[in-house]
């Protein structure tokens, strides 16, 4: 197949226009998006120019002071609760072992108590157990020698009449010491 020179010429012609078609909306798609570009980087160094360095640097100077204490008070107060949870394990435990049942349990809000010089937070632990006397005696007792830094304040055993079932309440206080770093 024999193709003319004016076939020729216009299939080059025809070539050159799509080439160059291309290269012009290539070249208008760039154009655009170096237009949103330049507005934007426009918006970002006026948002730039509008902070004020020295309020964000207090800012963050007082975010840290904040985060600091809150780390302090989580430690100190993931100390305590771990010191609950212990104890609370070990009268459960003590309570069956026993054959005691614990009913009630309550601890109120912690205090600060200096002993001999060093600082202690004290939590005060409530909790009522029945069960037969002489297990109850036994619970107290393993209590006493289990838990190294409680102290039983208080201890009140309602022994029931003969004429009733043989089981007995006990309220007990317990205080629960940590040692509070300074």
């Amino acid at each position: 197949m024999n193709i003319s020179k004016k076939s020729w010429f216009a299939i080059t012609l025809g070539l050159l226009i799509i080439a160059f078609a291309s290269l012009f909306v290539f070249y208008f798609q760039r154009t655009s998006e170096r237009e949103l570009l330049e507005k934007d980087l426009v918006l970002a160094r006026s948002r730039l120019s509008s902070l004020d360095v020295s309020t964000l640097m207090h800012r963050q100077e007082v975010l840290e002071e904040d985060l600091n204490w809150a780390y302090k008070e989580y430690k100190a107060d993931k100390g305590k609760f771990l010191e609950n949870i212990v104890v609370s394990n070990v009268l459960y435990s003590a309570a069956k072992a026993n054959s005691v049942n614990i009913t009630d349990m309550s601890s109120s809000e912690d205090s600060s108590e200096v002993i001999e010089g060093t600082s202690y937070i004290a939590l005060l632990l409530n909790a009522k157990a029945v069960g037969n006397v002489d297990n109850l005696v036994a619970f107290i007792t393993q209590l006493n020698n289990d838990l190294t830094n409680v102290v039983v304040k208080s201890l009140s055993i309602s022994i029931p009449s003969l004429n009733n079932d043989n089981t007995a309440s006990a309220d007990i206080q317990i205080v629960i010491y940590t040692y509070e770093e300074r």
